[in-house]
């Protein structure tokens, strides 16, 4: 039977997270057919000898690193680059993008696609319905991010559209290595007359530090990104007087405590809470130096 949902993300070296990643997606409760398409960067963490006994995984090698046969250097190819692979080979009516540091909360893909399905019922012109998520264990609430003055919802993890997304030229490939790929597709979408709507009853749990060397590889071209994305839409969406975005928060009580499911989940716990502890202490000093 056709997919109606496909589940897409790209993933490198993260395989004890990317584990969990799927699992979170087979407990999901998905009530509709959907399939699975992981683009790997070429991992040497065992990760490509676990994708291939995934027989419900349809997996996408593409090295990213290292030498040709003839000696060459391999070129580096973008994030944009890798989820499009994902992107243009999937059959399903929606396309759901995620991240291999994160988790859904149960029922949240099905929550997306009965509001998605019915927003489409009524007529609305919606490319995409994006999650709320957080970054855990730093933060409380869920948040959605709204880019710039004009409010533009943008989509971390979520739902699209897919003849939407192949309207618009699927994500750009060349002008970001890893930064605002994905804010520069919902600024397309919006552009070409979609609108991007919170999925209300959608939760994601985004673990930041599942793999500091690779963040730290990444990090490199976010100056270059952003400097790309701000001249792209200035004088449309993008004003340098302006405001760069805004989080829009969402209380959310996870009953099913899914953040448990990430590796050594009590450490990092306990990690995040010792942090916040000496950021008090360290605020209250100089509180009291300022005034005496």
């Amino acid at each position: 039977m056709k997919p109606v949902i496909s589940i897409v993300l790209g993933t490198y070296n993260r395989n004890r997270f990317l584990e969990r990643t799927i699992s979170s997606i087979r407990g999901n409760g998905i009530n509709v057919p959907y399939e699975t398409i992981v683009i790997d960067g070429g991992s040497n963490d065992g990760t490509i000898d676990w994708l291939k006994d995934q027989k419900d995984i349809i997996t996408i090698i593409q090295h990213n690193r290292g030498n040709k046969p003839d000696g060459s250097l391999i070129k580096r190819r973008s994030w944009g680059y890798f989820i499009n692979l994902g992107f243009k080979i999937a059959q399903g009516k929606y396309l759901l993008l995620l991240s291999d540091d994160c988790l859904l909360v149960p029922d949240a893909i099905n929550n997306g696609y009965d509001q998605f399905e019915s927003l489409l019922n009524q007529g609305k012109n919606v490319g995409g319905l994006a999650f709320y998520w957080r970054d855990w264990p730093e933060k409380k609430d869920y948040f959605v991010i709204n880019l710039f003055d004009k409010k533009l919802l943008m989509i971390n993890h979520g739902l699209f559209l897919r003849s939407a997304v192949k309207e618009v030229g699927w994500i750009e490939e060349n002008d970001y290595d890893f930064y605002c790929a994905d804010g520069d597709l919902a600024c397309k979408l919006w552009d070409a007359g979609f609108s991007i709507i919170p999925s209300e009853n959608s939760f994601v749990e985004h673990f930041s530090h599942a793999n500091m060397k690779v963040r730290k590889s990444n990090l490199s071209s976010k100056e270059k990104d952003f400097n790309n994305f701000y001249s792209k839409w200035e004088g449309k969406f993008y004003t340098k007087d302006g405001s760069e975005g805004e989080l829009s928060y969402k209380k959310h009580k996870d009953v099913f405590k899914t953040y448990k499911q990430f590796p050594r989940y009590h450490y990092y716990k306990l990690v995040a809470k010792i942090k916040n502890r000496l950021l008090v202490i360290i605020s209250n000093l100089k509180n009291l130096v300022k005034n005496t």
